[in-house]
C-alpha cells in the first residue's frame, strides 16, 4: 500500500530528526485494524455516493437530496451520548463487532432492495439512518479503542491516521463509487459496501487488548450518561472544545450535503462528476492528514482550527461561485484540507482532555455536538438552495463558516495534552464501624480543615478548583462552610448518592489533581491531617409505629432514585 509505506517513511525522518513517541504503524494491532478499517471506510464512501445519487434519480427535491447525507449523521447527534456509556462500561471490540454485524446486514438489505427496484426516497433514508445508527454507536468505541492499542503519546498521530484514513478512501473511493454507479447502478455500491465489513469483522476476531480488570461494577447507562454529561460540564476544555465542534460542523456541512446537486446542477454532470468532485475533497483531507503532524509541532490548536475553518470558507465559496469543474475541485481540496484539520484537532482535544474511565462519552459528546451541527446545517442549507438556489445555499454556509473562524478570536481552543491523567491509585477504601452495601446511601462527606486569617485568600482559590474536580467526578451538592465560633475552622461538604458512588468518586481522582490537593494541605495549619467523616443519610417517621427497621434498612439508607 504505498499510502501506508509513504507515512511510515516520514515517520522514520520525523522522528530522526527529534525525538518523537513511535509511529502508531509500529504497533501490529493499530496497523491491522487501520488498514481493514480503510477497506470499510473505502465500502462506506462507495455506499455515500450510490445513496446520494440514487436519491437524484427518485427525486428532484434539493431538500431530500441534502437530507441523505444528514440521516447520516442525525444518529450521530441522538445516539452518541448513549453509545459512550455503552463503550465505557462494556467490552469496547465486542460492541464494534455487533455494530460491523448491524451494518453488514442493512447494507445487504438495501442493495437487495435496490436490485428488486423497490426503493423509494423515503424508504432510501430509512435504510441510511439506520446504517447511521449503527455507525453512531461504532464511533464512539472505535475512537476510545485507539488508547487501548497505542500508548497516550502516540494518541494524536494514531487520530489523524485514522482521519486520513478515511480521507484516503475518500479521495478515491466516490471516483470508485462513481464508476460503480455508472457501469453496475447503485444496488452494486451497496452491495460492495456490505462486503468491506468482512475483513474488520476478522482482525476485530482476532484482537485481544489487554486492559486492566474492572474492579466495580459497571454503571448503570442512565447513571453513566449523567455522569459523562457532569464531566464535559465540570470541564472547561472540553466544553469550549465542544462550542467550536459545534460551530465549524454547522458551516462545514454544506460542503458534502449539496455535492450532488453542485455535479448536477452547476456543472451538468453524472454521477462520475459527483464522484470525481467527492474524489477533490477526499485528496485535500489526506494533504491535511498527512501535515497534521508537522502542523501541530509547529502551530497552537487555535491556529490550526481557525485556518481550518478559514479554508473551509474559501473552499465553500468557490464551489458556488463557477460552473467550472476544475475551479470545483480546487474548492473541495481546499475545503477538504481544512475539514481534517479541524477535526482531528476537535478529537485529539478532546480524547486527551479525558482519563480513560470516560473517554468514550467525551468523544461521543464530541460528535454529537459536531454531527448535531452538520445535520442542522445539512437541512438549514439545504432548505436555503430548494428556495434560493445552490449557489446560494453555499455562499450562506461559506458565511457561516467564516463566523465559526472568527469565533476563535472570543474563545480560543487552549492547548492540550501535558495533564496526567492516569489514575492516582493512592485511595484506598476506608473500613466503616456501620456496615454498608454498594447501594448504601445517600452518602455525605465533611472534610474539616484548620486554615489561619492570612491564608484564607489563597484557600478560597484552591477550593474553588477543588469545586470543579469534585462535581467533575460525581459529587454533587457541593459547599464550603466556616465555623462562626471556631473562625480558623473550614468544613468542605458534598454527597453522593451510594456508598459506591463515593467509591468511583475517588478512584476517579488523576496524578493531574495531585497538585490541587497539594495546595491545600499546605494551606491547612495543623500537626494533624484535615478530619474526615462519611455519614449515611437517614429518615426519620418513616416506620409503623413498633416495627424496628432491619439490617437492609440500616445499611442501605434511601435507595438512589
Amino acid at each position: 500500500m504505498p499510502a501506508l509505506a509513504y507515512i511510515q517513511r516520514m515517520d522514520a525522518v520525523t522522528q530522526a530528526q527529534s525525538p518523537q513517541p513511535p509511529s502508531p504503524f509500529s504497533i501490529p494491532t493499530f496497523r491491522s485494524i487501520w488498514i481493514a478499517s480503510l477497506a470499510s471506510n473505502f465500502g462506506g464512501l462507495i455506499q455515500s455516493v450510490g445513496a446520494a445519487w440514487m436519491m437524484t434519480s427518485l427525486s428532484a427535491s434539493p431538500l431530500l437530496i441534502a437530507l441523505v447525507p444528514a440521516a447520516t449523521t442525525l444518529p450521530i447527534m441522538l445516539l452518541s451520548l448513549w453509545a459512550g456509556a455503552v463503550a465505557d462500561n462494556l467490552d469496547r471490540r465486542r460492541v464494534m463487532i455487533a455494530c460491523q454485524c448491524a451494518m453488514l446486514v442493512t447494507s445487504a438489505a438495501l442493495a437487495a432492495t435496490a436490485w428488486a427496484g423497490l426503493m423509494t426516497p423515503w424508504l432510501l433514508l430509512t435504510f441510511t439512518f439506520l446504517i447511521g445508527c449503527a455507525t453512531a454507536v461504532n464511533g464512539p468505541a472505535w475512537q476510545a479503542s485507539v488508547g487501548d492499542m497505542v500508548p497516550r503519546a502516540a494518541l494524536p498521530s494514531a487520530v489523524a491516521l485514522n482521519s486520513m484514513g478515511f480521507n484516503l478512501a475518500r479521495s478515491l473511493g466516490p471516483a470508485i463509487g462513481g464508476i460503480i454507479v455508472a457501469a453496475a447502478g447503485a444496488a452494486a455500491a451497496f452491495l460492495a459496501n456490505a462486503v468491506s465489513y468482512i475483513g474488520l469483522l476478522a482482525v476485530l476476531a482476532r484482537w485481544r487488548p489487554d486492559l486492566p480488570p474492572k474492579l466495580l461494577p459497571r454503571e448503570r447507562l442512565g447513571v453513566a450518561m449523567l455522569s459523562g454529561i457532569g464531566y464535559a460540564a465540570a470541564s472547561p476544555n472540553i466544553k469550549l472544545v465542544l462550542m467550536r465542534a459545534g460551530a465549524f460542523g454547522l458551516g462545514a456541512s454544506a460542503v458534502s450535503a449539496l455535492m450532488p446537486l453542485v455535479a448536477r446542477d452547476l456543472l451538468g454532470g453524472g454521477a462520475l462528476t459527483f464522484g470525481i468532485t467527492s474524489g477533490a475533497f477526499g485528496l485535500g483531507a489526506v494533504a491535511g492528514a498527512l501535515a497534521s503532524r508537522r502542523l501541530r509541532a509547529r502551530a497552537s490548536n487555535e491556529a490550526i482550527v481557525r485556518s481550518a475553518a478559514l479554508a473551509m470558507a474559501v473552499g465553500t465559496a468557490i464551489t458556488g461561485s463557477s460552473g467550472w469543474i476544475a475551479l470545483a475541485m480546487f474548492g473541495y481540496t481546499i475545503a477538504g484540507a481544512g475539514w481534517v484539520l479541524a477535526l482531528s484537532t476537535f478529537n485529539v482535544s478532546v480524547q486527551m482532555s479525558a482519563p480513560r474511565w470516560v473517554v468514550a462519552r467525551a468523544v461521543a459528546l464530541y460528535q454529537m455536538v459536531a454531527f448535531g451541527g452538520m445535520a442542522a446545517g445539512a437541512w438549514l442549507f439545504g432548505w436555503v438552495a430548494e428556495h434560493q438556489g445552490v449557489v446560494a445555499g453555499l455562499h450562506a454556509a461559506a458565511a457561516a463558516q467564516f463566523i465559526a473562524a472568527m469565533l476563535g478570536l472570543l474563545r480560543p481552543l487552549p492547548q492540550i495534552g501535558d495533564d496526567n491523567l492516569d489514575p492516582r491509585g493512592d485511595w484506598h477504601e476506608p473500613a466503616t464501624a456501620v456496615a454498608v452495601e454498594p447501594r448504601s446511601g445517600p452518602i455525605v462527606v465533611t472534610i474539616e480543615y484548620r486554615i489561619p486569617a492570612g491564608s484564607v485568600v489563597p484557600f478560597l482559590t484552591a477550593m474553588s478548583e477543588r469545586r470543579r474536580i469534585r462535581r467533575r467526578d460525581g459529587a454533587h451538592g457541593w459547599q464550603l462552610l466556616r465555623d462562626l465560633g471556631e473562625p480558623d475552622l473550614w468544613v468542605e461538604r458534598y454527597h453522593v448518592s451510594t456508598w459506591l458512588d463515593y467509591v468511583r468518586h475517588n478512584q476517579r481522582r488523576t496524578v493531574a489533581d495531585i497538585a490541587n490537593s497539594e495546595a491545600v494541605l499546605a494551606l491547612h495549619d495543623s500537626p494533624h491531617p484535615p478530619v474526615v467523616h462519611r455519614r449515611i443519610e437517614r429518615q426519620t417517621g418513616s416506620l409503623p409505629i413498633g416495627r424496628a427497621p432491619d439490617a437492609r434498612e440500616i445499611g442501605q439508607g434511601v435507595p438512589e432514585m
